[in-house]
């Protein structure tokens, strides 16, 4: 990961944009769009600021003008210039999905976002101010921490009840609060690695460590293969598969083929 992806509550803060010009005019509905208020020069209290100024050398002046006063700067098309850079997004709000290239292009982002967009209803928005108004719903139907994740990973998994590619998701959401489905209990599912490349993961095998709560592995397995796992997942170095795993779902990585 070349960069750290955050996302800025700017609602009702000041963000300086130095530029003019139909660049500068973009920026700023994407800050206008934040909630931010938009000044064209310093000033106290401001967040962050966005250089549009098609001159390199005054872009470059401008730019170090605003770090001097402490603020992180993003200078337009020139990511060399910039301490954090603007991603392609996908905005179904509250759900914010940002796709970030470092600056390397902007035209990749677009055509990434671009097929997202296509596979994105447009209530998954609503879906997610649903489960936020429910949350000590949730809490009350599932008091252990972890079996209310469990729950919820399963209702949002493919094809489960509130699987967020499904526009009609919402409706369900009261139906899952009433179900008395169980929590889950252990399982135990083996990936079979034959390369060290996370591209050749199966979308099987992808979604497994996405989804694992556990991950035992031998200990060379690849990080990059290792980094595809829930970052939340308990890791297990270990030389063969679990005979009694842990509660929720488990994986064991055997390599078979390098």
């Amino acid at each position: 990961m070349e960069q750290l992806p955050v996302f800025l509550n700017l609602r009702g803060r000041t963000v300086v944009l130095v530029g003019e010009g139909a660049v500068a005019e973009a920026k700023a509905r994407l800050i206008g769009r934040a909630g931010g208020r938009i000044v064209s020069g310093w000033e106290a209290g401001a967040a962050l600021a966005f250089v549009a100024i098609e001159d390199e050398a005054a872009a470059r002046a401008a730019a170090t003008a605003l770090r001097a006063r402490g603020l992180l700067v993003n200078v337009v098309d020139r990511p060399d210039l910039c301490d954090f850079t603007t991603p392609a997004i996908v905005d179904r709000a509250p759900v914010t999905i940002a796709i970030g290239t470092g600056g390397a292009s902007a035209g990749l982002a677009k055509a990434v976002r671009q097929r997202i967009e296509t596979l994105l209803p447009a209530r998954l928005g609503e879906l997610a101010t649903t489960l936020r108004a429910e949350r000590d719903a949730m809490r009350a139907r599932w008091p252990v921490a972890a079996d209310r994740r469990r729950a919820i990973d399963a209702a949002l998994a493919p094809r489960g009840l509130l699987d967020p590619l499904d526009g009609d998701a919402t409706n369900r959401v009261g139906h899952w609060l009433a179900s008395n489905a169980p929590p889950t209990s252990s399982r135990l599912e083996t990936i079979s690695l034959t390369s060290v490349d996370p591209d050749d993961l199966t979308l099987r095998a992808a979604r497994l460590l996405g989804e694992a709560d556990h991950i035992f592995h031998p200990a060379g397995t690849p990080a990059a293969i290792m980094d595809r796992a829930r970052a939340d997942a308990e890791r297990h170095a270990a030389e063969v598969a679990p005979t009694d795993p842990p509660a929720g779902l488990s994986i064991w990585i055997e390599a078979t083929g390098f």
